[in-house]
């Protein structure tokens, strides 16, 4: 039996230039719960992931936090419980590499509050999980690509919400850094009883870590369910319209182009 949702969504229906990316939506995001997003390029799961935010509005339906909606609860109350990283975001200010981890402790300081130890303590611990220790006084326009794609998943891990809606969080990442990532975030919503929906273009990324799996047809349909249920051969070919062909690996069942 399932413990209340961290996030929930009701008949959503959400478009985007008179696009449809989900019809009549109903999805709910357990404690534990790790859930990957598949879907062709412009298929919409940007926007479903700003949907979800509260940070583009829905034609129908709403998104619920605990079963509070975004009104009730603020916008700082949000942010305390659900962190974002979304693909290649411009830097809000210039500063270094830990003044910008910092930042994801914004939203649990008081309105003219300054971080305290444990804020500093927090983003550092988080830089390290991201390898950016060594980097902490650095210029953040000093950075390549990967090494800002890491800084975004660090000041997310220093913002410490148990609720993650994540675009492509390992972009720009080598597999060495994609394997490690996901792995700490799978047992961080484990060990916190978080939940994540993480939107992917890499199939056997999701078949590999997350537990759940949701579809976008890219016409407002939508597969969710079980991963082991829902990646199938015939599922895969109608999300890309291209044959997809299983492989036994030693992590369980893969995907390839056929």
């Amino acid at each position: 039996m399932h413990s209340a949702a961290l996030l929930e969504a009701r008949g959503l229906t959400v478009e985007v230039a008179g696009y449809t990316v989900c019809r009549e939506l109903d999805l709910a995001l357990y404690p534990g719960q790790c859930w990957g997003m598949l879907g062709i390029n412009g298929a919409g799961k940007t926007t479903l992931l700003h949907a979800l935010a509260g940070l583009h509005p829905a034609r129908t339906g709403s998104v619920l936090l605990d079963g509070v909606s975004r009104t009730q609860i603020g916008r700082r109350g949000w942010a305390q419980r659900l962190g974002v990283v979304f693909q290649d975001e411009p830097d809000p200010f210039p500063g270094t590499v830990l003044e910008m981890t910092l930042a994801g402790r914004h939203p649990h300081l008081g309105r003219f509050g300054w971080e305290t130890e444990r804020d500093y303590t927090l983003a550092r611990e988080a830089l390290t999980a991201m390898s950016l220790t060594e980097l902490e006084y650095r210029e953040t326009t000093t950075l390549s690509g990967g090494e800002r794609q890491r800084l975004r998943m660090a000041a997310f891990l220093a913002q410490d919400t148990p609720i993650g809606l994540l675009d492509e969080p390992t972009n720009h990442l080598d597999p060495a850094h994609q394997m490690r990532i996901f792995s700490l975030l799978v047992a961080r919503v484990h060990a916190q009883a978080g939940t994540l929906l993480m939107a992917l273009h890499d199939v056997n990324l999701v078949a590999r870590f997350c537990d759940h799996c949701l579809l976008l047809y890219g016409n407002g349909d939508i597969t969710a369910g079980f991963t082991t249920e829902v990646l199938t051969a015939a599922s895969l070919q109608r999300l890309y319209r291209y044959p997809i062909a299983a492989v036994d690996t030693p992590w369980g069942k893969g995907w390839l182009p056929a």
